[in-house]
C-alpha cells in the first residue's frame, strides 16, 4: 500500500546521516531547499528518496544555498 503526505522539510523526520545534516540548516534555509525540491519533483519523491539527498548529496543542498567551507569554519 502507498501512502502519501504533504508536509515541509521542517517537519520531516530524517534519520541516519540526514539527521545530523539537516540540523545544519536553518528553517529559512530548509524552506530554500523545500522550494528547489518542489520545482525539481513537480510529482513529489519519496521519503527514503527525500533522506537519500540529504544524507549523500548535502554537498550539493550546500551549493544551492551558497553555502561554503568558510562559513562553516566561521561557526
Amino acid at each position: 500500500m502507498k501512502i502519501t503526505t504533504e508536509q515541509s522539510l521542517s517537519n520531516f523526520n530524517f534519520w541516519s546521516g540526514a539527521k545530523e545534516n539537516a540540523k545544519e540548516l536553518t528553517i529559512e534555509q530548509l524552506n530554500q531547499v523545500e522550494w528547489i525540491l518542489e520545482d525539481m519533483y513537480p510529482d513529489g519523491i519519496d521519503e527514503t528518496q527525500l533522506n537519500d539527498i540529504f544524507w549523500f548529496d548535502f554537498e550539493t543542498i550546500k551549493e544551492w544555498l551558497n553555502i561554503t567551507d568558510e562559513d562553516e569554519d566561521e561557526e
